[in-house]
């Protein structure tokens, strides 16, 4: 997808909003629905079309299309990894970037998870792409905007990257701009987890439609990698799950991160797939489901998922044996929140 030499009004006007970003927090709301631990509780094997259970069906969510275009293009996510970060942590979040095109995880699986949002289309009647590689890497170990970011800062990070050697790709590219812990930035944990937007030409040369996603294990694990952390407000009417892949902070960003992309994809010059008249303020198709990671999820409530031999609490099968928690998003077709490990 490439910048425009006349872009919409709507994308002009939008380019003057600079601290406007779209959101994603995992943080439940208020609820004295209590989680019950489901140990042993088995995925199902059905898939999306197959379900007959799903959490948040309502006719009152004006969820519509606006004219813009979906990321229906094969998508080439390139990483910026902005400070320290393991090598393990890292393994972690590319098994799950490369598990979305990945068909042969079984089922529940990350790809099947995707199935939802490649439901989403443009006027062209193209879908969603169901393609996603990654295209390049790059490690800013110094910090080169420091270790307070704003909202704008994050596209100077993007530059950087750029400077050094990592592709402008304005056809196919996703740039994922991924903060180690020590690093703070705008309004994260206090009112966002991640956000997507696009680049502004003057600043980075290209219109590139990108995420930003904090490590927040240090920082807010109960606001950023809920269900990993709990809320004190909710006291002990509930407990911490264990993480699948045993980091807190990288298992709740890989939720967010999914949150991200898809929305980005069925959203990404902000004038595609949302719901609501004020463009600056959409809600989208993760927004619609946060909190919810299987049947009966909603109000504070994860819903039913699964736990392995070690009680560590997964919904999605991914590559290499990975197993992943992320949150369900909104289904245009059942006009609900939908997953893969759907109980019938």
């Amino acid at each position: 997808m490439g910048s425009s030499s006349s872009p919409s009004l709507l994308l002009v006007f939008l380019l003057l909003l600079p601290s406007f970003i779209i959101a994603a927090s995992p943080f439940p709301y208020h609820s004295n629905k209590i989680h019950i631990p489901l140990a042993g509780v088995k995925p199902s094997g059905n898939t999306l079309g197959e379900s007959k259970r799903y959490e948040g069906s309502s006719d009152l969510v004006n969820l519509r299309y606006h004219m813009g275009p979906v990321l229906s293009s094969s998508i080439k996510l390139y990483l910026i990894w902005y400070g320290r970060w393991a090598p393990s942590q890292q393994s972690t979040i590319r098994d799950f970037l490369l598990s979305i095109s990945d068909s042969s995880s079984p089922s529940p699986s990350v790809s099947e998870w995707w199935s939802t949002v490649s439901l989403y289309a443009d006027q062209t009647g193209a879908n969603v792409t169901r393609s996603l590689t990654i295209g390049g890497e790059s490690s800013n170990l110094s910090l080169s905007r420091g270790t307070s970011l704003t909202r704008l800062s994050i596209q100077q990070v993007i530059s950087d990257s750029i400077r050094s050697g990592l592709p402008a790709d304005h056809r196919n590219g996703v740039y994922l701009v991924l903060t180690a812990a020590g690093v703070d930035v705008q309004d994260f944990c206090r009112a966002v987890c991640g956000f997507h937007y696009f680049t502004f030409p003057s600043m980075v040369g290209h219109t590139l439609p990108y995420a930003w996603i904090g490590y927040s294990a240090r920082q807010c694990p109960d606001v950023c990698a809920y269900p990993f952390a709990i809320p004190a407000y909710m006291g002990r009417a509930t407990t911490a799950m264990r993480p699948p892949n045993g980091d807190v902070g990288v298992d709740g960003m890989v939720s967010v991160i999914a949150h991200e992309l898809a929305e980005l994809s069925t959203n990404p010059l902000v004038n595609a797939w949302y719901a609501g008249d004020d463009p600056t303020s959409p809600t989208e198709i993760a927004d619609l489901c946060e909190g919810v990671y299987g049947s009966g999820g909603g109000g504070g409530y994860t819903g039913q998922v699964a736990s392995d031999g070690a009680g560590r609490q997964f919904n999605v099968n991914g590559r290499k044996g990975r197993k992943f928690l992320i949150q369900w998003v909104w289904s245009p077709v059942l006009r609900a929140c939908a997953g893969p490990n759907a109980v019938n």
